[in-house]
């Protein structure tokens, strides 16, 4: 009996199992990559809008009670992600580090304005919303003037822009060929076995019968290849993290998971889908079709 269920999983695992699972993991992992870019690049854009400061100059009449105030009120507003605030005495201690010398030793007063540093959350960061942002910041009395680089928000949504488009198009012709290449993998698999299907429709077999073995390997297949394409994505992921720390600021748990999820769904929807159409076309084709298929 053990002998004989040893033959059986040889069988069902044979080399064209084998085969068919490496030919689609391959392809799962090339989606897989593609997918994780298109993340990583979307988290790329938010990071870089999230990073682009506001800063407001505040009134040097204001007392620190307002300007908690203030910061408070800055900090519940829907598009505001962080406010800092700088004294007078610490701009004054930017400035002169980053100049090398002290203003106040030709002048007799400290220049430079105490500020509050905002920066927004990304899908307020565009030129469409910054105006609208703006007039919130000015609308206090406290503060006297909104200094924000404008052509580097303009450069970020003009290359974001463009490397969304290019990123989607070649999302879209990959998904294509990913689907051809399982769908042959699947077909050639299930080519070999053509006249066994039509043996066991001559028999009076149902063709929910006869499917249900090719649709049950074809989902072992597509988990198996999926996990396989997860793991080579993971191991990869985690080599690059170790050369290159910063990446998690891109690539974070929520992200690899949403890539290891369409990695495993795509594999099992479309190896059982090709499955599907592939067994069809055998079962609709007569005897002496299979010959010269």
């Amino acid at each position: 009996m053990s002998s004989k269920n040893n033959h059986r999983a040889r069988t069902y695992f044979g080399m064209q199992f084998i085969t068919a699972t490496v030919s689609t993991t391959l392809v799962l992992l090339l989606l897989g990559t593609v997918v994780l870019t298109v993340m990583a690049a979307r988290n790329l854009s938010d990071y870089m809008r999230e990073s682009v400061n506001f800063s407001l100059l505040l009134d040097d009449e204001a007392s620190q009670a307002e300007v908690s105030k203030l910061q408070a009120q800055l900090e519940a507003l829907p598009f505001v992600r962080e406010v800092t605030y700088i004294s007078k005495e610490e701009a004054l201690k930017e400035q002169t580090e980053a100049m090398g010398t002290d203003p106040t030793e030709f002048i007799d007063f400290n220049p430079f304005y105490a500020s509050m540093e905002v920066r927004l959350t990304a899908d307020y960061a565009n030129n469409d919303s910054i105006a609208q942002v703006e007039q919130a910041f000015t609308a206090s009395p406290l503060v006297q003037r909104v200094d924000w680089q404008r052509d580097l928000v303009d450069s970020i949504n003009e290359n974001i822009s463009k490397i969304s488009l290019v990123l989607l198009a070649l999302a879209a012709v990959l998904l294509l060929i990913s689907f051809a290449l399982i769908n042959n993998t699947i077909r050639l698999t299930i080519y070999a076995k053509r006249f066994l299907i039509h043996t066991m429709k001559l028999v009076g077999a149902s063709r929910g019968f006869i499917r249900h073995p090719f649709m049950v390997r074809g989902f072992w297949q597509g988990v198996l290849a999926g996990l396989l394409a997860i793991c080579l994505i993971c191991g990869g992921l985690y080599w690059g993290l170790t050369y290159e720390p910063q990446l998690s600021q891109v690539i974070d748990l929520r992200t690899l998971l949403v890539v290891c999820a369409a990695v495993m769904g795509f594999g099992i929807i479309i190896t059982m889908v090709c499955a599907f159409f592939s067994v069809n076309k055998y079962l609709s084709m007569d005897e002496n079709a299979l010959y010269y298929v």
